[in-house]
């Protein structure tokens, strides 16, 4: 996703091959049935040990989503008196929107996903039986609205500041995304831990947030170059 060179071809069209190809894993994670039998190594007959423990549920969940909110003000802040050097206002405040867009996209499809959480399934001593989430409209006896993961796109909807960065501050821009994929990861694997969630909710948040951006970036690029 770096800057294009001489002769190179519109940055979008790459990020788009990376994104097809991404979505290619991850329809093979979902064929695969990997999500259950990483939960079965996980949970007991009498749910998940670590649903409750102070790492996984204070510290990367209450904390991070605390974190979340404080990046999102920092943003904010930058949009309008510029911390760093770099990208003009107009950019600032496109990639402000689109982290909040992100933010609002996950929760909006778990509103309405029937697809219950890890927790909630018989065998780990809730209600539920195991639908895939691709089973739309299926009820599974549980209370659904868990896919995809709400937490994790407290990360990964600040993939933004990747493409907001990338064209002025390629380099700092490769940082800020290795730290928000290693974070994202991060919060998906506590709240997997804690039976919150399959390990492909997380995959799915990560790969909408990414998809939007690369959606926003196409249009403005292509918009730019008229």
């Amino acid at each position: 996703m770096s800057a294009p060179g001489v002769g190179a071809s519109p940055r979008w069209r790459r990020d788009l091959v990376v994104l097809l190809a991404a979505l290619g894993l991850l329809l093979g994670w979902d064929a695969s049935g990997l999500d259950l039998a990483v939960m079965r190594l996980i949970g007991r007959p009498d749910g998940f040990p670590l649903r409750e423990a102070w790492v996984t549920s204070t510290l990367l969940h209450s904390g991070g989503r605390m974190l979340a909110w404080v990046v999102v003000l920092l943003m904010a802040l930058d949009a309008w008196r510029p911390l760093v050097a770099g990208p003009s206002r107009r950019e600032r405040r496109l990639w402000l929107a689109v982290t909040v867009a992100a933010v609002l996209l996950v929760p909006g499809i778990k509103r309405i996903s029937r697809t219950s959480c890890p927790w909630d399934l018989a065998e780990f001593g809730g209600p539920a039986a195991h639908v895939s989430h691709w089973a739309w409209g299926v009820l599974d006896g549980g209370p659904g609205h868990c896919f995809p993961s709400g937490h994790a796109a407290g990360a990964f909807c600040f993939l933004s500041g990747h493409f907001l960065l990338r064209g002025s501050r390629p380099g700092l821009a490769r940082l800020w995304l290795a730290g928000t994929l290693a974070i994202g990861a991060l919060f998906g694997l506590a709240q997997t831990l804690r039976g919150a969630h399959y390990p492909s909710h997380t995959l799915w948040t990560a790969w909408l947030c990414a998809a939007l951006c690369v959606a926003v970036a196409a249009f403005d690029e292509r918009r730019r170059a008229r």
